[in-house]
């Protein structure tokens, strides 16, 4: 091993300083004197890559490796392609550099050796430790492969998130770790997942999940802009075409959903005119979408759309835990239902025990007036 250096980096071992031309010298002089495997190691903050690389290659070198980035970060033999990653021990808690990262990918893209990347400490606020997006479409998508080529844990769909000091299972220390709570097992159960191994801990939040906060002056951050060498797209966008049943219910203040009480398809009209007088849109229960009575698109819940509306009105929905758990955000809830022991009175602002047939026709009465 031999270590290849800027001045103001503490490697161990020697150092051959910025010249590429020492550096080859040594290296074809070693690679004369030894059979064994001959591997250079590189600093990640060197200026540019390129003439160490050339120099390695041209004098026989049989690997180079990236000291200070991150634990167990190696070239993929099969594919020849970054793997990013940190192994369950040691120091793979202190997140992943993004300078690393680049510089790993950097001389990649200038050699055909093998890369080998040796674990480093980094202060703090150098790590990565969270790593939020929205679970939209693009997001699912694209969080995922991040989640796959870093070699840590993503918790998609998120419900809620909290930051709480957690002792590891399996070392006892104690650490701050992100509680990614999401539906389960079809949304009958709540899960909490953590990630104590593996940086960053990452996590896709439903949209309309969380309110915004009020603004606080006296919080203050640092905002870091980093560049970003993006490869040229491989596809081109040739035609898009609109779905007919496509909804979007988030966008709208005011929703008046329907139930399994409504008790067939045709009773929705009474909802369609409400929603009408009333300037919103028509969503559903689950339900509903499995009667057929309504397309997927309208449906609430976990495996449905959470919605936060500044009015919601509900008509025959018992309040399952799934379907609660889509309108946590809502100003207002509304709920009408001939059981009074319904699950949605308790979440409920104003709970209307009657029936639904009577009072909707009420409703749209006294608007039309």
């Amino acid at each position: 091993e031999m270590n290849v250096s800027c001045p103001n980096v503490k490697a161990g071992g020697h150092t051959f300083g910025q010249d590429p031309a020492v550096l080859a010298r040594v290296v074809a002089a070693t690679r004369a004197a030894t059979r064994l495997p001959l591997i250079v190691k590189l600093a990640p903050n060197v200026p540019d890559f390129r003439p160490y690389v050339a120099a390695c290659e041209e004098s026989g070198a049989d690997a180079l490796a990236l000291i200070n980035t991150i634990p167990a970060m190696v070239i993929d033999i099969e594919t020849r392609r970054p793997v990013l990653g940190n192994r369950t021990g040691g120091l793979s808690g202190r997140g992943i550099h993004p300078a690393a990262v680049k510089a790993v990918y950097d001389v990649h893209a200038c050699t055909k050796l093998p890369i080998l990347a040796m674990g480093g400490v980094y202060e703090p606020k150098d790590a990565i430790e969270f790593l939020l997006a929205g679970a939209t479409a693009v997001g699912r998508a694209f969080f995922a492969r991040v989640a796959v080529k870093v070699r840590t844990g993503l918790t998609a769909d998120c419900t809620m998130l909290k930051v709480e000091e957690t002792k590891n299972k399996d070392t006892g220390a104690l650490q701050m770790l992100l509680h990614q709570t999401r539906p389960a097992f079809g949304g009958n159960i709540m899960a909490t997942i953590m990630t104590p191994n593996h940086r960053p801990q990452m996590a896709t939040v439903r949209p309309k999940v969380f309110k915004k906060a009020p603004p606080d002056p006296k919080r203050k951050g640092q905002v870091l802009a980093e560049a970003l060498k993006l490869i040229a797209p491989q596809t081109k966008l040739v035609k898009v075409v609109k779905d007919a049943d496509a909804l979007d219910i988030t966008a709208y203040d005011v929703l008046v959903a329907g139930g399994r009480g409504l008790k067939k398809e045709e009773n929705f009209k009474l909802l369609f005119r409400l929603a009408e007088l009333l300037g919103g849109e028509v969503a559903c229960s689950r339900a509903c979408v499995d009667a057929g009575w309504c397309p997927v698109s309208r449906q609430v819940g976990q495996t449905g759309k959470t919605v936060a509306p500044k009015l919601y009105l509900c008509f025959g929905i018992s309040g399952a835990i799934q379907h609660l758990e889509g309108i946590r955000g809502a100003d207002v809830v509304v709920a009408v239902n001939a059981d009074p022991h319904a699950p949605i009175f308790g979440v409920a602002d104003l709970g209307i025990v009657g029936d639904l047939f009577e009072i909707v026709p009420a409703l749209i009465k006294e608007l039309e007036k």
